[in-house]
């Protein structure tokens, strides 16, 4: 598995697994899906953009860019999305390792992820043993897809 820089022939594949977890309503808290023309604008937009890629298929990506501006833009956000046919294969692992090298790279001093859902334990679990620590819990902090509130747990990770 690859993970590599995007390019803009990979856009509708980033599209379509980006708007699968979009409409999961379970991970992502955006509820409007990606177009041709507002995804290559959101994926262009980021400080970075990256895919899992084998073989020449997209199986995931991430997004990383600042997570706020000023005395605080030293801190990042990032998004992973992993393609519902390809989830439990690792790639999740090897998008967050490239993301924290990245991150690095580009000058950032702590990665920060806002809205973790708490039930989203495959995703806590992974962020855990690579070296995030959780900072508490935001009740009901995160409207799920049918409706009810779910907790979210930020996390960050000292580059």
């Amino acid at each position: 598995m690859n993970i590599r820089q995007y390019r803009e022939y990979d856009l509708d594949r980033m599209i379509e697994i980006w708007n699968e977890v979009v409409e999961e309503g379970i991970a992502f808290p955006q509820e409007d899906l990606l177009t041709p023309e507002t995804g290559k604008e959101f994926f262009g937009s980021q400080t970075y953009s990256a895919v899992a890629e084998e073989d020449g298929r997209i199986y995931g990506l991430y997004i990383l860019h600042p997570n706020n501006v000023g005395r605080c833009g030293h801190i990042c956000n990032a998004s992973y999305a992993v393609s519902s046919d390809s989830r439990g294969k690792h790639i999740g692992e090897k998008l967050v390792m490239d993301c924290l090298e990245q991150a690095r790279a580009h000058g950032y001093g702590v990665l920060q992820f806002n809205a973790v859902v708490e039930s989203n334990v495959h995703a806590r679990h992974l962020y855990e043993r690579l070296g995030f620590t959780q900072l508490g819990t935001i009740p009901k902090g995160f409207r799920m897809k049918d409706g009810h509130y779910e907790n979210i747990c930020p996390y960050y990770h000292s580059l």
